[in-house]
């Protein structure tokens, strides 16, 4: 069966200083989700569902829409800080979105089939979204709990100009996801890589597997995440940084035998624009890649 890919948009990009699921890093004016569909398309997807803020759809429609409807069955959905459960109010110190989870909760009624998560602001590489789509190519409906994740090799996804945050994961010999833990604040030391806990850093191998929020789910996902999502802000609605991530969601499901999730491995590096800084060296990459003859020069052509 021909998956979906959900595209993560409506983060606001503080790190980065401006809407960068937006920026322009291709020679003909190309973003970075750009070439993702691409890639998924090339791979055998077949709908795109985007999660954007209500602020940015002129833009969205502007950049996107038009130029992929001969392409791709393009869909759109919105996550806002007030689309919480009925009875709940949120707070005013409340200033950013509710992560992860929360924005792909949004893309629960536009999901009908198999589907793969990705970031807007993350480059993963053609080979990833043929290897996910092939996973759910013979998918059958009574296979509900069938979970996926394209993991990375860390060395590969560390920015050279600050701190990012990994799902950091450990697997069984079957490749079978036994654990994955959120860390916000990763960095290339000059020890080495190392995430930061309690004011402490703490050393990473290099070649550890790290989660780039690339997921293959089926509809019944949503379910697990409506209720955790009502769990959390149970205990976290008066907290203005919590965030509810979908690793944290995926690690429940694995603890408590609800759910499997087979880890790809992907060897591939990673780039992506968590900085300013990170910017040259995507377009870099970008042209790299159309000399190489794997993108066209106009992409959409």
């Amino acid at each position: 069966m021909k998956p979906a890919l959900v595209v993560l948009a409506a983060g606001i990009g503080s790190r980065y200083g401006g809407i960068k699921q937006l920026d322009k890093i291709g020679p003909f004016g190309e973003t970075i989700v750009d070439y993702s569909i691409y890639d998924a398309v090339q791979a055998g997807f077949e709908k795109v569902i985007f999660i954007i803020k209500e602020s940015i759809e002129q833009d969205f429609k502007e950049i996107f829409v038009e130029k992929l409807q001969d392409q791709v069955t393009v869909d759109y959905v919105f996550q806002e800080l007030w689309m919480v459960p009925d009875g709940m109010m949120v707070p005013d110190t409340r200033q950013k979105p509710w992560g992860t989870g929360h924005a792909l909760l949004m893309a629960a009624e536009k999901v009908h089939g198999p589907f793969a998560v990705i970031n807007s602001d993350d480059f993963y590489g053609r080979k990833a979204y043929k290897a996910l789509a092939d996973y759910y190519f013979n998918w059958k409906e009574t296979e509900m709990n069938k979970y996926c994740m394209v993991g990375y090799r860390i060395k590969n996804t560390v920015s050279d100009f600050g701190f990012v945050s990994r799902g950091i994961c450990q697997t069984d010999n079957e490749s079978n996801l036994v654990d994955v833990v959120e860390r916000t604040h990763i960095e290339r030391l000059k020890t080495g890589i190392a995430y930061k806990e309690d004011d402490k850093f703490v050393a990473v191998d290099e070649n550890s597997i790290v989660s780039m929020n690339f997921w293959g789910f089926t509809p019944s996902f949503f379910e697990y995440l409506r209720i955790g999502f009502e769990a959390f802000l149970k205990n976290n609605l008066e907290n203005p940084k919590a965030e509810f991530y979908i690793p944290t969601v995926v690690n429940e499901l694995i603890k408590s035998g609800k759910g499997n999730v087979k880890v790809i491995d992907c060897q591939e590096r990673w780039f992506g624009m968590t900085y300013k800084e990170d910017r040259e060296i995507v377009v870099k990459g970008i042209r790299k890649l159309i000399e190489k003859g794997v993108y066209p020069e106009k992409l959409w052509g």
